[in-house]
């Protein structure tokens, strides 16, 4: 059973690594590819492209010109640790065992606009680049044209070698699960929902909470060695707990009750 997540948009390169391992992105050069075309970006185009302030527009036009290789513990950090956001709050990969790390390089995968497919470990160095990011290339008009196919089959590749049940657990956004071909995937989709109820609403799904729900059933699966979908349904982190009524079999809801 393999999982996927996005990336996030805040990085983190100062605290202390909690692990020495590491790897290297498979898809590194098809990586420089892109970086060559946003090298020639100006950071007025990076802001407008991204819809991102001049601050940052400045900010990651110096992270493309400052690409280098190979990737090195100096330069680069592993993925899982590198990103920021509400997914990697909810996943806390800072508190993984060595044997949790060496689960999620077998299980986790990161969808990346940069990077195509990262395992936790692969080291990558800062950037911002969405998946929906319209930038042109020879492959394409957009990100989703410049990897094709490429990314559903290594999720193939890696969801052959990973442990239990073949099926791919979707805990990614709309944004990037869009550069994954369903049709061509040779495993069972499952893509869970998370739904908060405050004050007796009907439950709804609320994007943060939902992205810190994410995170922390992606981390739940690696701490358990979950590898069937069925076991899904015992998911009872942050207090959510699966709804039967919500759910079906490839769309499993879990529903957060709040009193006030």
């Amino acid at each position: 059973m393999l999982i996927v997540v996005s990336p996030a948009k805040s990085l983190d390169y100062e605290s202390r690594l909690v692990t020495k391992k590491r790897s290297v992105p498979r898809f590194l050069d098809r990586s420089r590819e892109l970086v060559e075309v946003m090298a020639q970006k100006s950071p007025q185009e990076l802001s407008e492209l991204m819809s991102i302030s001049p601050s940052l527009g400045e900010l990651n036009h110096e992270r493309f010109q400052d690409f280098q290789t190979p990737f090195t513990p100096e330069n680069s950090r592993p993925a899982v640790l590198a990103f920021n956001g509400d997914v990697y709050m909810g996943m806390e990969p800072q508190t993984f065992s060595e044997r949790d790390f060496t689960q999620a390089q077998k299980t986790l995968r990161i969808l990346s606009g940069l990077y195509g497919v990262l395992r936790p470990l692969d080291l990558m160095q800062p950037y911002r680049l969405e998946m929906g990011s319209r930038v042109a290339t020879a492959r394409g008009r957009d990100l989703y044209g410049f990897w094709g196919d490429s990314i559903t089959d290594l999720l193939n590749a890696d969801i052959e070698a990973s442990p239990g049940a073949g099926a791919l657990v979707n805990l990614a956004s709309k944004e990037y699960f869009g550069a994954v071909n369903p049709g061509r995937l040779q495993a069972r989709l499952v893509s869970p929902v998370f739904l908060d109820s405050k004050n007796g609403a009907e439950p709804r799904i609320v994007s943060f909470f939902a992205k810190r729900a994410r995170g922390s059933m992606a981390g739940w699966i690696i701490r358990n060695r979950v590898r069937s979908p069925r076991a899904l349904m015992d998911f009872a982190e942050d207090g959510y707990g699966y709804d039967p009524d919500r759910s079906d079999a490839d769309r499993p809801a879990f529903v957060r009750y709040n009193r006030s």
